[in-house]
């Protein structure tokens, strides 16, 4: 079973004529060619810019650390001296 995917805005089936490419921000939707995204931005633009934000705060959240002193890169103990 294949998932058929397809331009955001146009509707424009992916085959081997039509290479669709993901959104250059969120990689969450494709589009047939870079005009079919600039049409499309007005509807996808919050959206977009919720998800990276979103991925944002996940992917640059500080590790939490304890009483120790974890190395904030390794995450390993440091020696208390």
């Amino acid at each position: 079973m294949s998932s058929a995917q397809c331009c955001a805005n146009c509707g424009a089936q992916g085959n081997d004529s039509v290479k669709l490419i993901p959104c250059d921000t969120c990689d969450l939707v494709l589009y047939c060619d870079e005009a079919c995204q600039e049409l499309h931005k007005p509807n996808h633009g919050a959206a977009c810019r919720k998800r990276v934000a979103e991925l944002d705060e996940v992917l640059f959240q500080q590790p939490e650390s304890n009483h120790l002193g974890d190395c904030p890169i390794c995450l390993l103990p440091m020696p208390i001296e």
